[in-house]
């Protein structure tokens, strides 16, 4: 257990970086975008489609590392009025059902991106659209595991996990 919260500590980092990569990218590229198009009446071509996809890269690995700390939106009414062991128990009971309903959007996920692929849409004319969907599916996997993973460390703690 331990070197899987490692694990995802360090994908964490991973996640974070790349989104203050992409940020930083969109910014620049937008702010390229409007002075080409203001002061010289040209635009690179495809950049607001590009832009668009790293919308979906943002708020999927924005929802992942959101999992990650459990600062997604939980609505806990039931836990503030109950016990130790019924929050406990509701906490997986949630946690589980938040895992399954990803894996049914990841599932879902995977074959929309499945159907890109097969029906070979392009972006700016020869980029395969699917490679820039693909986070898509694999951010839901992300959230989904990750939800698995608090449903684990709310199953058996880490210092307990650490005795065994």
């Amino acid at each position: 257990m331990k070197l899987i919260l490692a694990l995802d500590r360090k994908l964490a980092r991973c996640e974070t970086w790349l989104l203050v990569l992409i940020v930083c990218f969109m910014v620049v590229a937008a702010f390229t975008q409007v002075i080409l198009r203001n002061f010289f009446n040209f635009a690179i071509t495809g950049t607001d489609i590009f832009l668009r996809h790293l919308v979906l890269w943002i708020g999927f690995i924005g929802a992942s590392l959101a999992t990650h700390s459990e600062k997604h939106i939980v609505i806990d009414v039931l836990s503030r009025v109950s016990g130790p062991r019924l929050k406990k128990v509701t906490r997986i009971a949630v946690l589980l059902f938040a895992a399954g309903i990803t894996g049914v959007l990841c599932r879902a996920a995977f074959v929309f991106v499945r159907s890109e692929y097969d029906y070979g849409t392009t972006l700016f004319g020869s980029m395969p659209a699917w490679t820039l969907e693909l986070i898509i599916p694999l951010g839901f996997l992300m959230i989904g595991l990750r939800f698995l993973l608090h449903t684990l460390t709310t199953l058996f703690p880490p210092s307990e996990s650490l005795n065994t």
